[in-house]
């Protein structure tokens, strides 16, 4: 016994989980923790950067059971088939290079087509009581069955593949409790509200987990959608206690042993009475309508009632040119359901969308199940599209043709993100995030305006209705319909097997070590940009047509921090070189200062690197010479990706000193010779006029990460390791 105190359910889980509990120093918000998950889930972007950060390790196969899932590489065009199609023609090589590197490293391998990563870790392998990672932010989805699963890098997933334990600051809890229950318009996105409650950063070390009488009234894949939505508030993870409804979908897809030991140990698979919070956020689900959170950022929500005026008042483009459901956020047999329900009511009416109307189902079997049961023929009938089973364009693979870039317009969607070009790549399309249903409702008004719960419709005899709130089945009645089987078993003998990658490919590319640390402090070294303002992953490493690049490390570094906006100038993709006096692209002026062998840093704002786990945002960094990452605040990815490439992510012990910094500034880094946990650096600034300032800087560094940092990347350190263990 070490804490001897009632403990949260997600306490139970990870401190379950620990490596040598007996060792292990235990405060929330402070400690290290050494944690062993049970598995890990990569997706086809960053999968590939993390089997060829494995296979640098030298390491004959995973320690961990592991699955890659091709999801993000399917761009949606014209319709799921064609775009399947295409795909597979398109990214040949990386599909290549992924199945027989899972082959030969004993990692299952779900196929292009099979669904998003994470309604099929939802069908197939989320436990109760589980801990697992995965290279997505939106691994917390898996929540909706009791699962503590956590989105990380890349190189945090290969600690777990090559059994090293994973090291994670011990989380605050904060648990919202709910009451009432939830009915008619209200879907489980609307709990997205607790996005307006904490923001964008609100929930940043921190795991969020729920709790109440309300829980008992949200279905299993309605929790899933609500853990999925706190990777928007920087989370750790989101939570829910096991229940019934998560035992129905257990056996509902085939696990009704999970189901079975899960009911037997129920009392141990919530929160113990007397548990303690940080903090308790309340929230009476009856009372909650429908909301719409945007534009340009997830914590701008917006009630229903209210959004019409809203909407006059910022001058947001009224009409509504794409509403689009689905994605791993809500693509559930019980969303398509509902949204059908809407459908068949307009259909039933004789009227069509007025919107373009996209769906994406979350998996071959949920594709499969509701072209069985009928739910896609009506979403079709009223002039639906249904997309591949792939993220399409949640995460920008979208090859949108209606507006032109920089044209304003709006776009409802029952995603997750609505950062600016998210989507589409346009800046000025006004993303809105809401549930399925409400998407539904508006396409057929075509108008942003549109309440359904309350406006009415012009049927096609001229007389007016309303629509009624929408209806459907949370599990299929006849069962799942698996469709096709799309899922690779890695073979009994994975000796022979070559991992071929052609060093001409301009998709894949070989990894070479960075260079260890000289020992020396940084001295005197350029500002590449200071950053202003909000500054995500997308804008350090933007996805769309740059995700072919991500297995081939100098191609997508191109794309580096262009997203960003220039503090000197207002601008982005312009920033000066001090050498030539000249304006360039941030990677060309990268590249110059590389080519003379000038490391450089980077200035940014608050809650810097917020969004997707891309752990390419901290690795093209390192790759261009990067040595250091200087902001006011940091998203918990971001900064565990960029310890883990050999870089210095600071904080200003004090954020308005990010005012006292020129771009012109040169800047040293003292204490390095005696870098160690707790203990603060000193950012000197070198200034034109011969002037220099000093300014404290703090970090998160502890014993093992300053090793990273030493050795030159976690990776290099690993494989130190792995030469002393397997030779």
């Amino acid at each position: 016994m070490v804490l001897r105190r009632p403990l949260t359910f997600s306490e139970k889980i990870v401190y379950g989980h620990l490596d040598n509990a007996a060792g292990q120093d235990i405060v929330r918000g402070t400690s290290y923790l050494r944690l062993r998950p049970d598995r890990v889930a990569c997706q086809d972007a960053t999968a590939q950067m993390a089997l060829l950060q494995f296979m640098s390790a030298n390491i004959p196969e995973v320690c961990a059971p592991t699955t890659v899932h091709c999801d993000h590489l399917i761009e949606a065009q014209v319709g799921g088939p064609k775009d399947l199609k295409r795909a597979i023609e398109i990214n040949h090589e990386v599909y290549n290079f992924l199945s027989s590197a899972s082959a030969k490293y004993n990692i299952g391998f779900w196929r292009p087509g099979s669904g998003i990563i994470h309604q099929i870790i939802l069908e197939n392998y989320a436990f109760p009581g589980g801990l697992m990672i995965g290279t997505d932010s939106h691994t917390p989805n898996a929540g909706g069955l009791g699962m503590v699963a956590i989105g990380v890098g890349g190189a945090d997933a290969v600690d777990v593949m090559a059994d090293l334990p994973w090291e994670l600051k011990c989380p605050n809890v904060i648990g919202v409790k709910l009451t009432g229950s939830l009915s008619g318009w209200t879907a489980p996105k609307g709990l997205y509200k607790v996005a307006g409650i904490l923001t964008v950063k609100g929930g940043t070390g921190a795991i969020i987990e729920y709790f109440g009488p309300g829980v008992e009234s949200l279905s299993c894949t309605g929790m899933a959608t609500v853990c999925n939505m706190g990777a928007e508030i920087g989370a750790t993870t989101s939570l829910f206690p096991f229940n019934k409804r998560m035992s129905e979908f257990l056996r509902a897809t085939k696990r009704g042993e999970i189901a079975a030991f899960s009911e037997s140990f129920a009392h141990n698979l919530r929160a113990d009475e007397g548990a303690e919070y940080d903090q308790i956020i309340e929230i009476n689900l009856s009372e909650l309508e429908p909301h719409l959170n945007g534009p340009f950022t997830p914590d701008l929500a917006t009630p229903i009632s209210k959004f019409k005026d809203a909407v006059v008042e910022n001058n947001w483009p009224t009409e509504l040119k794409v509403g689009l459901i689905g994605s791993c956020t809500n693509s559930s047999y019980e969303d398509m359901s509902r949204a059908a329900s809407i459908a068949k009511q307009a259909h039933d009416h004789g009227i069509k969308v007025k919107s373009m109307f996209t769906i994406t189902p979350g998996s071959e079997q949920i594709r499969a199940t509701i072209s069985r049961d009928g739910q896609e023929k009506v979403l079709t009938d009223v002039g639906g599209i249904v997309l591949a089973n792939a993220c399409g364009p949640c995460i920008g693979q979208w090859d949108r043709k209606d507006v032109k870039k920089g044209e304003k317009n709006s776009i409802v969607t029952s995603y997750n993100r609505n950062f600016t070009g998210r989507n589409d790549a346009n800046p000025a399309t006004h993303a809105f995030v809401t549930s399925p249903d409400i998407v539904t409702a508006m396409v057929f008004a075509g108008d942003l305006r549109f309440n359904p719960l309350t406006d009415t419709l012009t049927g096609a005899d001229g007389k007016p209705f309303k629509f009624t709130g929408p209806t459907g089945d949370e599990l299929p009645p006849r069962g799942y319909d698996p469709g096709e089987d799309t899922y690779q078993y890695p073979p009994k003998d994975r000796v022979t097997i070559q991992v071929a990658v052609d060093p001409k490919s301009n998709r894949l590319q070989l990894l070479q070590p960075f260079s260890k640390w000289n020992g020396k402090d940084i001295e005197q070294v350029p500002i590449l940009i200071k950053v202003k303002g909000k500054c995500t992953t997308d804008h350090i490493s933007a996805a769309g047509p740059w995700l072919k690049f991500r297995g081939h490390l100098d191609n997508i570094s191109n794309n580096m921090l262009i997203g960003a906006l220039n503090s000197e100038n207002n601008e982005v993709n312009k920033v000066k070189n001090l050498y030539t006096g000249q304006y360039d692209a941030v990677p060309n002026v990268a590249r110059d200062y590389k080519s003379k062998g000038t490391p450089w840093v980077v200035i940014g704002d608050e809650n810097y690197g917020e969004g997707s786990s891309r752990e390419h945002a901290a690795l093209e960094v390192r790759h261009l010479n990067g040595c250091a990452v200087i902001v006011k605040s940091f998203a918990r990815i971001h900064e565990t990706n960029l310890k883990k490439q050999g870089l210095l992510p600071l904080t200003f012990a004090n954020p308005s000193d990010y005012d006292k910094i020129d771009p012109t500034d040169k800047v040293s880094i003292i204490g390095l010779t005696s870098f160690a946990p707790g203990k603060p650096l000193t950012i000197k600034l070198h200034k034109k006029s011969g002037e220099t300032v000093d300014i404290p800087v703090n970090h998160t560094f502890n014993e093992n990460q300053i090793d990273w940092f030493k050795a030159g990347s976690a990776l290099n350190k690993m494989a130190e390791m792995a030469e002393e263990k397997f030779q």
